[in-house]
């Protein structure tokens, strides 16, 4: 009777979070059967009534975006909030921006790809959350954009620097380049002017 019960409050619960983490489901169940949760999990993914975001974490959703909350603190940045902030036209995957230590790069996320990156912890700023779709994501706002796409030396063609310079908060972005050192800062600058 209290295996029912664990897998249909399991099912409530990826009902109502995009993203259900281990931890989480663990809450669910008595101490003597923890190892059941391991189980149940199998089981729902068999059923395809889940799906693996990363090691851990599971959504009943199909947006690979949804990984950024695996990796907390987070956000979406580059190339991806370019699209999202409507900078250029072209359609990006998901790319998370952590100060986690996980590994870096491509991966497949609902067999889709995903950018992961790495960024120092005094850098993580200059985000919000946004509605996307059914959700709201960490996004990195235009002027922390910009930043990170010389910081992580991304193609900026000129027509995207024209987007950026007409949309950008100049005082904001100053206020974010005070973190920065010098040279960097004036880089950043340069490409504005």
């Amino acid at each position: 009777m209290g295996k029912i019960k664990y897998i249909s409050n399991a099912r409530k619960f990826f009902a109502e979070s995009p993203v259900v983490d281990i931890g989480s489901l663990k809450k669910f169940v008595e101490k003597r059967n923890k190892k059941y949760i391991y189980l149940m999990i199998n089981n729902l993914l068999k059923k395809k009534e889940i799906k693996k975001l990363t090691k851990g974490f599971y959504t009943i959703h199909d947006d690979p975006s949804l990984i950024v909350f695996c990796f907390k603190p987070s956000y979406l940045g580059l190339q991806n909030a370019t699209s999202f902030h409507n900078l250029w036209e072209q359609e990006t995957n998901p790319i998370v921006v952590t100060v986690r230590n996980v590994r870096g790069g491509l991966r497949k996320v609902l067999d889709r790809n995903v950018v992961i990156k790495k960024i120092n912890k005094k850098y993580l700023f200059g985000f919000e959350y946004y509605k996307d779709g059914d959700f709201y994501f960490p996004y990195s706002d235009i002027e922390k954009t910009f930043i990170d796409m010389v910081y992580f030396r991304q193609p900026l063609d000129k027509e995207v620097v024209f987007e950026f310079k007409k949309r950008i908060d100049r005082k904001k972005l100053g206020g974010y380049l005070r973190r920065y050192s010098v040279r960097f800062r004036g880089k950043v600058e340069g490409l504005l002017r």
